[in-house]
């Protein structure tokens, strides 16, 4: 499996192409959402694949890349910085906030050697992604953010949530994923439409592997005073032409938040999927990747 180091830290990566299309095609690069991992991106890759060269990669902690490492001599990359212990420091510095993960993008495009793309980002991962779009304007030609939005401030309900949220991250037995069923019961809230059995059974593992550091510390970022308070406004700054899909049944991140986040931005055009939840992609394909076509100019068939 191809890793890559970025900031210190082993990334997993993988390309999606279509070797017969033309060549010199654009990149568009996916990303995942919280305690997730590239592979829910595959097919919507491989329905793009046409017309981009398609980038997954796994978020630091989460999937098959590795959280934030101990320090010592084996996770430096002298490649990446000017010494070692420039590098130690900049590993050192490493933290869950979604800046930092917006950073880890830009050290993986660098490495990879990408002056701009396309980005494809759903539910944390468009967090992350409107923080890299607001950072590093200029890399990003057009963006698709699926199932973001933002949400007011309320102490108590982030207060119980952080508190379930630390229990379900502490206790994932490996031993779950072999309860006939399970994977059903798990991603029930996520789902309005069924999806195939190996996704479910996919989201379940990633879900069971996630870094303990990573998952805690972005349930931490992601649901928080700051963020509801950042985020309105990170929105609001958006110049590069972006698309905002919402689940019309969406519990996690209501299609009236994404709808909010939208209006902030004469840059920013919104679309909700029916009887779809926080998955469109995955429960009606074809109405995403038309929606998404349609944005990007691309022809409409798939």
């Amino acid at each position: 499996m191809p890793y890559i180091s970025v900031r210190g830290v082993e990334h997993y990566y993988e390309w999606i192409r279509t070797p017969e299309a033309k060549q010199d095609k654009p990149v568009m690069v996916f990303l995942h959402g919280w305690a997730g991992s590239a592979r829910y991106w595959r097919s919507t890759a491989q329905a793009l694949s046409e017309q981009f060269d398609c980038l997954l990669y796994d978020m630091r902690g989460f999937g098959r890349s590795r959280g934030k490492p101990a320090l010592s001599a084996a996770n430096v990359d002298v490649a990446e910085a000017e010494s070692p212990q420039a590098q130690a420091e900049a590993i050192a510095e490493l933290s869950y906030e979604l800046e930092e993960y917006a950073e880890d993008l830009a050290g993986l495009l660098d490495r990879l050697e990408l002056p701009w793309v396309y980005l494809n980002a759903h539910s944390m991962g468009a967090s992350v992604a409107t923080f890299f779009l607001n950072r590093y304007p200029a890399r990003v030609e057009k963006a698709i953010l699926t199932c973001s939005g933002i949400f007011e401030y309320d102490e108590k309900a982030f207060a119980a949530f952080h508190k379930f949220g630390g229990y379900v991250v502490k206790f994932r037995p490996q031993w779950l994923k072999k309860i006939p069923f399970v994977d059903r019961m798990f991603m029930a809230r996520f789902l309005h439409r069924s999806i195939p059995a190996t996704e479910r059974q996919a989201f379940l593992e990633d879900f069971l592997v996630a870094d303990y550091e990573a998952a805690l510390g972005t349930i931490f970022t992601s649901v928080s005073k700051t963020a509801a308070e950042v985020m309105p406004q990170e929105f609001t700054r958006l110049k590069v032409p972006t698309l905002l899909i919402s689940g019309e049944y969406d519990k996690i991140i209501p299609a009236a938040m994404g709808k909010q986040a939208a209006a902030l931005s004469d840059r920013v055009e919104f679309v909700t999927i029916p009887n779809t939840a926080h998955f469109p992609m995955l429960e009606d394909p074809q109405s995403y990747l038309q929606q998404v076509r349609e944005f990007l100019a691309l022809p409409v068939s798939v």
